[in-house]
């Protein structure tokens, strides 16, 4: 239905997936689109230059990368401009995304890395509250119990890291005592290589984008 919406707008966004993008601009195309209309893309992988060059015609097109906490207003999104955007049009994508969340203006050559941290960032920080919640319910606590205190233990470490503007190795040695119950925990997970294994997965994602910004 947007077809008959596009002649008079000044913003659009283009929410869709990446397999969708050469549909969704030949019908901007034929719809009116005004030449000065600012265009907003979420497509993962999909840069500024294939976009531009799929639309061929003079818009502005700023590439934004947001992830799902932007639902309940504590999203993370970067934004980045292509040929011929301005500070304005800059200017603007951010307050759109910064009434959900945090917003940063970027380099476009960082958004695969962006996309694989921050854009995939919440799936492996709920499959962390899951494991963390299965272990409270295998200690005996109530699932409903479990994962509450799993999501607000994780929720608060994020908003003393983002307050308190300590690296993460600082806050944690605060909370390790020597020969205590963090201690132990933490030796476990430093067997298990959850370093290695998260930085493995934010490199596929990588990668994926990468061949998606292909496809």
């Amino acid at each position: 239905d947007y077809h008959d919406f596009v002649a008079d707008a000044a913003i659009l966004l283009v929410c869709v997936k990446p397999a969708q993008i050469a549909k969704v601009t030949e019908t901007l195309r034929n719809a009116g689109l005004r030449p000065d209309t600012l265009l907003i893309s979420i497509l993962a992988g999909v840069t500024t230059e294939r976009l531009e060059s799929l639309l061929d015609t003079a818009n502005p097109w700023v590439r934004a990368m947001p992830n799902t906490p932007c639902i309940v207003g504590q999203g993370m999104t970067v934004v980045c401009g292509g040929r011929g955007v301005t500070a304005d049009h800059l200017e603007q994508a951010q307050r759109i995304f910064a009434s959900v969340g945090r917003c940063a203006v970027v380099e476009e050559h960082y958004c695969n890395a962006i996309t694989a941290l921050s854009g995939s960032g919440p799936a492996y920080c709920f499959v962390i509250i899951e494991a963390l919640a299965d272990a409270g319910v295998q200690l005996g606590l109530g699932r409903d119990l479990a994962e509450k205190l799993a999501a607000q233990t994780m929720l608060g470490a994020a908003r003393l890291c983002l307050q308190e503007n300590q690296h993460p190795a600082r806050l944690k040695n605060m909370v390790t005592s020597p020969g205590g119950t963090t201690a132990a925990g933490l030796r476990v997970l430093e067997e298990g290589k959850i370093r290695a294994t998260l930085t493995g997965a934010v490199e596929a994602a990588a990668k994926r984008a990468k061949e998606l910004a292909g496809s």
